[in-house]
């Protein structure tokens, strides 16, 4: 399976770093070919402007859009890793989503309303967070932080099976548990499966 990994992070030193080494290395590993698209090092510009809307709307993106998108056909699966900031992902990356997960490309509407276009067999979305699971569950934040991805966005664009996975705590944790963490990286990427 090709598979194109989103990445968000701007330290590279961050743990979501060493997330990324882990899935990449698990997906070739298994015989996958990989792209990773790393944000800030490509320099991606995040803002829609008003020359996006005019060109997505004639069906001629910019450049760098086009690229990206071409990447996203590329791939059968997605995967995204990015650290949690006030509930949601870094501003880059939901700047990637508003500028490539375009109309006509990632959905339509019809009489029927909203149509994904989308046709990826899974997404795998890795998250990493400073708080701890229990306030976030006692809180319902969970939910904030799941649904929105998932259904609002890769679901609602098409992709067939979405998993999301938080790890807590990243900031303070032992080295021991995030090795463990890693472990289960490396179990994630076995849920990509070869096309028939």
């Amino acid at each position: 399976m090709n598979v194109l990994i989103v990445y968000a992070h701007p330290n590279p030193r961050s743990f979501n770093q060493a997330i990324l080494h882990t899935l990449d290395a698990a997906l070739r590993d298994l015989g996958h070919l990989t792209q990773t698209h790393d944000l800030y090092r490509m320099r991606f510009r995040a803002v829609l402007d008003s020359d996006d809307l005019n060109r997505n709307w004639r069906g001629e993106p910019a450049e760098d859009i086009r690229r990206e998108q071409e990447s996203v056909l590329w791939a059968q699966g997605l995967a995204f890793i990015y650290p949690i900031w006030w509930f949601g992902p870094p501003a880059i990356l939901k700047g990637w989503i508003d500028r490539v997960l375009t109309r006509k490309f990632a959905f339509e509407f019809g009489s029927d309303g909203m149509k994904g276009l989308l046709t990826h067999e899974r997404a795998l979305i890795l998250n990493t967070l400073g708080g701890d699971e229990a306030l976030y569950q006692q809180q319902r934040w969970h939910e904030l932080l799941v649904r929105p991805m998932t259904e609002g966005i890769l679901g609602a664009c098409g992709v067939r099976t979405v998993v999301q996975r938080a790890f807590y705590e990243v900031t303070s944790v032992t080295q021991t548990a995030r090795r463990t963490m890693l472990d289960e990286v490396r179990e994630l990427a076995g849920g990509f499966r070869t096309q028939k």
